[in-house]
Parts: structure tokens; C-alpha cells; sequence
């Protein structure tokens, strides 16, 4: 079995040419991954790269790399490393029930391995349960006439075979797109999992898969194709194909070393992670909690709140930020921020939602003189604003704290 290279390294963490097997060629090919990406993944350094926010797994060359999630710097880094499917899981981006969640553990498994067991486990049930068929149009020689003759076509091709007749038919089977499709991730998910544990498992699956055609597939065809209720079983499979075709780069790095990548931005996910926490500790109240709110204030502008929140007639603001802020204290741009959401939404109270150990921090009025006018008249509003810090680990399990929601909630509300 092919021996793959792994290298663990955290957010925001150096890599340098000659540590832990980075070579140079997987250097030029991160170099250039980050090229693709307008320059958000890393930041170039001297013989080597500078994480930035985006955490998850790159994979070149036989080496593996894992970039784990870790918002405070003086952690134990035991802790932080299963800190990332957790959290795609509580977001809905990883089936929390699947065999490959369960798995990780067990055997192992880095994050696209994750990925590509629930897609093989997703198209081996389908393939069970009997492909779907569909008609399409094909043009050949036949040995008998059906369909539409292609004169043209036939002439050209049938010059010596007169018994051949060059037609245009309806064909019923499963050469059609969506397989495609599949079959493609397929292809990519081989390449990727030979010398591991899932390497006889990709095998199996792409052997019973039926022959399809090769076509080239665009990231536009991905994005606009639409299931049915025919097609529905597909759902999963389909989105996993996608995501995994989508995020592979073949021919990177000078046309030789073939690289897959699936990263995720902490500033997005840690967002849709508070969200879902907040919305599942809000459940059977009478708050009402929602995400990505957008008004207009300038032209084609927009301001959108990360959550916002209502109870009877009092509005609150979130804004969460993935980062430890310097010195303890909030950037002016962020309060600015804050109370431009404040003004907008006239919001009672706001606060910025950190990662990190508990402080007291109280509200604080902005040193404005700020009106509402509504059916009572024109009312006087303080507009306040927190900054609130919340452990994402419960420190007796290291696991993700199930009542971070309820904790949001309090510092938000109770304070």
C-alpha cells in the first residue's frame, strides 16, 4: 500500500520548504492554488506560506496537508483538531448521521477522505436501488433504419456500407448527465484514495457503475442543473460530485501533480455555526432569529448583519468575528459597524461575538443624540453595544459546548 504523507498545521500558522516533507514542488502547487483563489488562501512567505482563516484539507503529490481551525493560539492543540467536522456537521454541511462522520475516529479519516466515503456510500445506494434511465438523441450507424436517416451524414460514412444506415434515434439508458457527473467524481475520488483505506471501496463502486460517456463538465452545468421528483435521490450524491469536481484542480502545477482541495472560510462558518446555535436555543420562544438581514443605504449598497433578533418590539444585533481582538478591545471600523446596524434596525442592543474565554463586558451607550419615529411618536433610543466572548469547547470534554446558544442569548439579552 502507497505510504501518504500528512502535515497538521493550524490557521494562521507558518510552513516552511523542508518541514515535516513540504517540498518545493507542493510549494509552487499551493502557490498556484492560491492564484485560482485570488490570493485568500495563504499568504506567500520566503520558502514558504502563511495560512490565512480557511481551514480543511489540500491534497498534492502524495502529501496531505490539514489545516485545522484554532481560535486562541495558546490552546493545546489536541484540542483543536476534530474542532472542523464538528462544526460542518452542527451546520448542516456534513450528514450527521453517516457512516463517514462516525468514522473519523475510527480510522482516521482526514476530512476529504470524510467526504469522499459519503459520496462513494451515496452512489453505491443508488446504484442498489437501480440508476435512473432517461431518453436522449444519438446520432450513428445502425444496421437497421430507425429514427431520422442523416442523409448527409449517411453519404459521408456509407459510401462503401450499404448496409448501414446513419440515423438520428431515441435511445433509452443511463448515459445522461447527471452520470456523467457522478461518474466524474468518481474518477477523481480513485486518483485520490489509492494506497488509503477507502482505495477497494472507490473500486468496487466505479466497477459497478455503468459505462457513460466523457464529457467535459463546466462549473456553470453544475451550478444550474435542477433536480426533480425524479431525480430527488440524487440529491446527495449529486451535491458531493459537485462539490468534490469543483474543488479539483487538475494539472496545477505544470501540468504533473493532480490536486484536490476543500477548504472552508472560519469567518463564514463560525457565523453559520453561532446562527444555528442561537436559532436552535431560541426554538418554542418568542424570539424570532434570523441571518444575513440586508437593507439599502447607498445606491447599490447594502448593510447585512451577520443575525439579528426580535422579542416583542425590541430589535438585537450580532456580528460575529472569528479573531481574538488586540488588547481586548473592539476596532473602531467594527463599531462603526455596530452602530450603523443599530441605526438601521433600531436595535436596542448589538455586541460583537468573539471566540474565546468569558469576560464581563458591559454595554456601553453610543455617545449619540438618535430618534425613532413610529405610531407612539418620536422616541429617544440608546443604542448600546457589547463585546461578548463565548468558549466554542467545553473544557471538561473538549467537545463543541451544546449550550452555546443558550450563553449567546444571555450575554445578548440578560446583560
Amino acid at each position: 500500500m502507497i505510504k501518504h504523507k500528512t502535515i497538521s498545521v493550524f490557521e494562521h500558522q507558518r510552513l516552511f520548504v523542508g518541514e515535516q516533507n513540504f517540498k518545493q514542488i507542493h510549494l509552487d502547487a499551493l502557490l498556484k492554488l492560491n492564484e485560482y483563489h485570488n490570493g485568500n488562501y495563504f499568504e506567500p512567505i520566503a520558502k514558504g506560506v502563511k495560512f490565512n482563516q480557511y481551514v480543511g484539507v489540500i491534497q498534492v503529490d502524495g502529501l496531505t496537508i490539514e489545516i485545522h481551525p484554532k481560535a486562541d493560539k495558546e490552546d493545546d492543540d489536541r484540542k483543536w483538531k476534530g474542532v472542523l467536522i464538528k462544526m460542518l456537521k452542527a451546520c448542516g454541511k456534513l450528514k450527521a448521521e453517516t457512516n463517514g462522520a462516525a468514522h473519523v475516529r475510527r480510522q482516521h479519516l482526514n476530512l476529504l477522505e470524510v467526504y469522499f466515503e459519503l459520496f462513494l456510500l451515496e452512489v453505491e445506494g443508488l446504484v442498489r436501488k437501480g440508476l435512473i434511465k432517461k431518453y436522449r438523441r444519438q446520432t450513428h450507424n445502425t444496421k437497421a433504419l430507425k429514427g431520422k436517416l442523416e442523409f448527409a451524414g449517411h453519404l459521408r460514412h456509407n459510401v462503401i456500407h450499404k448496409e448501414r444506415f446513419y440515423t438520428t434515434h431515441q435511445v433509452y439508458d443511463s448515459n445522461h448527465f447527471l452520470h456523467q457527473v457522478l461518474q466524474k467524481a468518481l474518477s477523481i475520488v480513485s486518483q485520490f484514495t489509492k494506497g488509503t483505506s477507502l482505495q477497494d471501496v472507490a473500486s468496487r463502486v466505479e466497477l459497478n457503475f455503468p459505462e457513460v460517456d466523457y464529457e467535459t463538465i463546466t462549473a456553470q452545468q453544475l451550478n444550474t442543473i435542477k433536480l426533480n421528483r425524479k431525480t430527488s435521490s440524487y440529491k446527495e450524491a449529486f451535491e458531493l460530485a459537485r462539490l468534490i469536481i469543483l474543488n479539483y484542480s487538475p494539472d496545477i502545477s505544470n501540468g504533473k501533480e493532480k490536486m484536490l482541495s476543500l477548504l472552508f472560510d472560519m469567518n463564514e462558518l463560525w457565523e453559520q455555526y453561532v446562527l444555528k446555535q442561537v436559532q436552535k436555543a431560541s426554538y418554542k420562544t418568542d424570539m424570532l432569529v434570523s441571518g444575513q438581514e440586508s437593507r439599502s443605504f447607498w445606491g447599490n449598497n447594502s448593510l447585512r448583519p451577520d443575525i439579528v433578533l426580535r422579542k416583542g418590539n425590541k430589535t438585537y444585533v450580532i456580528d460575529t468575528k472569528w479573531k481574538r481582538p488586540q488588547r481586548n478591545s473592539a476596532s473602531v471600523d467594527d463599531l462603526r459597524q455596530m452602530y450603523a446596524y443599530c441605526r438601521f434596525w433600531n436595535a436596542e442592543k448589538a455586541m460583537l461575538l468573539y471566540p474565546g474565554d468569558f469576560k464581563t463586558n458591559m454595554f456601553q451607550v453610543f455617545e449619540t443624540d438618535d430618534y425613532s419615529v413610529g405610531q407612539a411618536g418620536i422616541l429617544k433610543i440608546d443604542h448600546q453595544c457589547k463585546m461578548g466572548f463565548v468558549s466554542v469547547l467545553n473544557e471538561e470534554n473538549n467537545d463543541l459546548d451544546s449550550e452555546i446558544g443558550e450563553i449567546i442569548l444571555k450575554l445578548l439579552i440578560a446583560s
